[in-house]
């Protein structure tokens, strides 16, 4: 239990901070992003690049919350309905500066991609060859 806590605690912690580090990315290396930014005047591709940093943060959360947790294939899916929770009433108030498929391609892939992150990691651990005696 205590390691499920952990890796859910982690998980969240590790969504921040790359969601945080890839949108920092985006206002030094997208031209006129950190501009759009303050109003939320972005343009398709800003949107667009917005979208792939939530999912290379939920895909990297899903997979550090997996390699914590171990064996629990549930924590993940707490932890997706946890960021869910959390993000929902962020798009209510953000609702009418986003075309509705934004909000939906953002909330309705937020679980599945931790989902899959924690699958990726689960699976790339099985196929590692056990280390053999020399």
């Amino acid at each position: 239990m205590k390691r499920s806590i952990l890796a859910l605690i982690a998980g969240l912690v590790l969504w921040v901070v790359v969601a945080s580090l890839l949108n920092r990315g985006l206002r030094v290396g997208f031209a006129g992003y950190a501009a759009a930014e303050p109003t939320m005047a972005f343009t398709l591709a800003m949107k667009l690049a917005r979208l792939i940093v939530g999912a290379l943060a939920s895909l990297a959360a899903g997979a550090a919350t997996a390699m914590m947790a171990r064996s629990k294939t549930s924590v993940p899916w707490v932890l997706g309905a946890i960021l869910l929770a959390a993000f929902i009433p962020v798009h209510i108030q953000l609702w009418a500066k986003f075309p509705v498929w934004y909000h939906l391609a953002f909330l309705g892939t937020l679980v599945p991609l931790v989902v899959l992150g924690a699958a990726l990691t689960r699976s790339s651990s099985r196929n590692v060859p056990a280390p053999t005696a020399l």
